[in-house]
Formats: structure tokens, sequence, C-alpha cells
């Protein structure tokens, strides 16, 4: 029997022993009762309230450096090609920024009611701001109030949302469209500046809108026929515009007689194909006429439409010079064989990457403001590389 309480005694202080040595090697904090160890109840809170302000303000600190946060952007729409290279410019941005993004957008473009309840599906997200291309600022207006309301930035990209409440859109990341016109002015300066000043009498250049409402088509107009006019006024030559009144009274060329350059702007009375074909042929017809510009992708495709009969655009002796804007499958066809000097395409890949930099710095507490997220010439030499070819959409 004392063998038996012996045993059990040592059994006791062995344990003990062991318990003791496996608190002092190791960082893991021990819950114990008060009355066994009260100095360790009272000391263990003290370390745990020393260490985890320390730990939380550096992981705020991490989050705050590498990113770590959440936007809904809501685009005019999803499948097309693209709305595609605006994803994937926002998505490479993202992971760099270490943020994380849900981009959505309705099947067409006429999908108004769709994008609002997109909108308000994202709001109803509560993220820290939100990006938008507006089909309708009007529709969407009781959505943009609410997340205003919310405090919730919005960042407006491609045509952006024009109209909006005063503040609800603290920033638009697109295409400058009047520079995006220049810049097609500028190239196709160097390709008839030959032709104007060798020409016995005088030249006629054209230039087809898809309308005389829509911002970004008007200012890409009177992007290409202000530069056309002032290089061309360079140059010692005397130019003047006629057709359209809208481009007319808002050009900066002034009509006048005995000019030896002749800009003549023509837009459909209704926005279809077949009349801007007709526009195109019209303007093919005249003997005159040493080029042509489509100011978007209608206008483009029209031309296309036109030449199928014609036959007249080139860059050969007699032919008509074609530049026009954007890309889409029958633009890309008629630039890569030729038919067409070049065109302009937007960056959306780039415009992707600017949006999610301009939300991230917004959600961060910092002064943003419009972005220009660029253009690009391409010609048949340079569509193929990768740069350029990234940002040509069906």
């Amino acid at each position: 029997m004392k063998k038996k309480v012996l045993a059990t005694l040592l059994t006791a202080a062995m344990a003990a022993t062991l318990m003791a040595g496996c608190g002092s090697s190791t960082s893991s904090t021990t819950t114990e009762s008060a009355t066994d160890a009260p100095a360790a109840a009272t000391e263990a809170p003290a370390e745990e309230t020393a260490e985890e302000p320390a730990a939380e303000e550096e992981a705020e600190t991490t989050a705050s450096a590498e990113g770590g946060y959440h936007f809904e952007i809501v685009s005019k729409g999803f499948q097309h090609q693209y709305w595609q290279a605006v994803l994937k410019g926002a998505e490479q941005k993202a992971e760099e920024l270490g943020d994380t993004i849900n981009f959505v957008g309705p099947n067409t473009e006429s999908d108004i009611a769709d994008q609002v309840q997109m909108l308000q599906s994202a709001i109803n997200q509560k993220p820290v701001a939100i990006g938008l291309a507006a089909l309708d600022t009007s529709a969407c207006l009781d959505a943009i109030t609410e997340a205003q309301n919310a405090g919730i930035p919005i960042v407006g990209f491609d045509s952006g949302v024009p109209g909006a409440p005063e503040g609800a859109v603290v920033a638009n990341c697109a295409t400058d469209n009047y520079a995006a016109g220049e810049l097609a002015a500028e190239e196709t300066y160097k390709l008839i500046s030959d032709r104007i000043a060798s020409a016995d009498g005088a030249v006629r250049i054209g230039v087809m809108g898809q309308d005389a409402t829509a911002e970004s088509i008007i200012n890409r107009g009177l992007g290409f026929i202000d530069k056309i006019a002032e290089l061309a006024a360079a140059d010692g030559h005397v130019v003047t515009i006629e057709g359209n009144d809208k481009y007319v009274s808002d050009s900066k060329v002034e009509p006048t007689d005995g000019a030896n350059v002749i800009i003549e702007v023509l837009v459909p009375a209704q926005v279809t194909q077949e009349l801007s074909a007709i526009d195109c042929q019209n303007l093919l017809s005249k003997s005159d006429t040493i080029c042509i510009y489509g100011s978007n992708q209608h206008s483009g495709d029209a031309m296309v439409t036109a030449n199928q009969t014609m036959n007249k655009f080139g860059s050969g002796d007699g032919q008509v010079i074609g530049v026009t804007f954007d890309s889409g499958t029958a633009i890309k066809g008629a630039v890569a064989d030729g038919t067409f000097a070049g065109a302009v395409t937007q960056a959306p890949v780039a415009m992707g990457e600017a949006l999610i930099q301009t939300l991230h710095d917004a959600a961060s507490g910092k002064t943003v403001s419009d972005v220009d997220t660029g253009c690009q010439w391409y010609t048949a030499e340079n569509m193929d590389s990768e740069e350029i070819a990234q940002n040509l959409y069906d």
C-alpha cells in the first residue's frame, strides 16, 4: 500500500515538473486559473495589449502600401472586344497594386436598364470606389446620388458620366477626343502635303461624322479639321470649310473665298450605314477629293462599303487617301491591305490601367484628376505589333 502511495506521489511530481518545463520553452500563452498563477493572469493581458496594436498598425500599413482595396466597375458593355481590352488593363493594374475588382456590363450598349441595375448592385456591395462608363447619365442619377450620399467616389471612364451631380464623379479616365482627331490630322497631312502643294487647283478633304450631337464624335472631327487647317496654313495654303452647320460653326476655320484647300463635312440625316455610305460615295465622286477621314467606326465601315463599288481608296496616283478612327474587322482589313492608309485607335488597355490607378488613389484619400488615356496611329506596318494589337478591337 505504501509503495502505491509513493508511486502516485512521484508520478504527480514528475508531471508538475514536465508542465513547468513546457511553459518556459514556448511563446504560446497557456490559460491558467487565478488561484494557481495570479501573476501570469495579470501579466498575459499586458503582453497582448502591448503587442497587438503594433501588429495591427503593421497590417494597416501593409494594406495601405500594397493595396487590398475592392472596386466595382460598371462598363457600357462586356462581350465587345473593346471592353475586354479595358478589362485586361484593369486586371493587370489591380494585380500590380494588390486590389480586387468586379467588372460587369450589359450585353449591348442599348441595354440601359440592365446597366442601371448593375450600378445599383455595385453600390449595394459597399465598395471603396466605383468605376462607371454611363450609357445614360440621366437614367443612373438616382443610383449616382445614392453612391454620393454613401461616400462612395465614382471614377468615370471611356465616355465618363457627363452631367453627373457635382462632386459625385471625382475624375474621368478617357480618350481626349479632340487630341485624337489632331493625331489623325498630323499623320494624314504627312500623306497629302505633297499633293496639295503640287495640285493645279483646289483640293478637297472630306470629313465624315456619324452625327453632330455626340461630344466624342464632334471633338474627333473638330480636332482633325482644326489641325489640318493649321498645318496647311503654315505651308502657305488658304483653307475654307463647308458642309454641316455644327462643324462649320464650331471649327476654327473661317469660310473663305478663293481657298485652295476645301474641308467638306458630311453628316447623314439619320445614323444608318446606307446613308453614310452614300455620303462617302458623293465625296469620292468629286474629282478634287484627295482624302476622306471617318471619325468613328460607323463612318469607317461606311467608307469600306462605299469603296466596294467605287474602288477609289488607296495610295496610288489618282486614288483617295482614306483614314479613319477605331478598328473593327472591316477597318482593320482595309488598313492591312492598303485600302486605308491608317487609322487611330483608342488605347483601351491603358484606359483600364488608368482607371484602377485612379480608383486606388481615390480610395487612398489622394486628390485625383482627369486622365487622358491616349490613342495610337496604326498602319499595315505596325498593327501586328504587341503594343498596337492589344488595343485593336472588333
